[in-house]
């Protein structure tokens, strides 16, 4: 199974800043969740995270995450070992 690292840049307003994304990431998709960078408030937040694991699996999260209404930019992917 291959296995890759994705950086992603996450932009939440209004709403959005209050919902449990990244325990939602956790608990529903087979990947490692880093956070590297946050800055949060109660009505805007900016969020840097890495996603660790199975090709499949990181582009299945990162596709639920275009579909929360945040802005969703992808930084980096890197191969890992198969």
């Amino acid at each position: 199974m291959s296995m890759t690292t994705v950086d992603i840049n996450l932009t939440a307003r209004d709403q959005q800043v209050s919902e449990p994304w990244i325990w939602r990431l956790c608990r529903e998709f087979n990947v490692k969740v880093s956070i590297t960078k946050a800055n949060v408030d109660t009505d805007f937040g900016t969020m840097q995270i890495r996603l660790e694991g199975p090709v499949e699996d990181i582009q299945r999260a990162t596709a639920w995450l275009m579909t929360t209404g945040m802005h969703v930019d992808t930084l980096q992917r890197s191969a890992g070992v198969s």
